[in-house]
């Protein structure tokens, strides 16, 4: 094995990432304070071809150095809206015929590798605060929740962390 050379990946461009057919999903980020959580999000959804990030309330918006930091670039590539609170975006997305997902450790949620309900056809997922995580009117309007299956003491995982694994398995389900 030998490690690739940058001219090797055949990394597309900005232009030719917008052109490509996403896979049918959006985050959402809900409130999230850590702009480096935030640009790490921008890239993981560029990575794997996310339609769209809605950010929401506190979360912050680029252009930012902050977020610029980690998302090295993919706030360029990757669609985003703001929106000023959770249930504009969600009745904007339910409109648009996607179905909402809490990411959230809730009473009845799905451990995420045994949710099957991929076979809907456009998902949102939403990502809550680091301290308070998603909040209860989101997830009262959201069609169901997802936990990820922890074995640990802690119990929590770092939303960027968090939504690397969720987008993952979104994408291996959806493309």
């Amino acid at each position: 094995m030998r490690k690739l050379k940058l001219d090797e990946l055949n990394r597309v461009s900005v232009t030719e990432f917008k052109k490509q057919n996403k896979i049918p999903l959006i985050v959402v980020l809900e409130n999230i304070r850590s702009l480096n959580n935030v640009g790490t999000i921008f890239r993981t959804c560029d990575a794997f071809n996310v339609q769209r990030i809605c950010l929401v309330g506190i979360t912050a918006k680029p252009p930012h150095r902050e977020i610029q930091k980690t998302a090295l670039g993919a706030t360029e590539s990757v669609e985003w809206k703001y929106y000023s609170n959770s249930k504009e975006v969600i009745l904007s997305l339910k409109k648009e015929g996607y179905q909402i997902f809490s990411v959230e450790q809730a009473q009845g949620a799905t451990l995420l590798d045994e949710f099957h309900k991929f076979d809907c056809k456009k998902i949102a997922i939403v990502f809550g605060n680091e301290v308070n995580g998603v909040e209860q009117t989101t997830i009262d309007m959201s069609d169901g929740c997802l936990e990820i299956p922890q074995f640990g003491t802690k119990h929590s995982l770092n939303v960027s962390v968090c939504a690397g694994i969720v987008v993952w398995e979104c994408f291996n389900k959806l493309k």
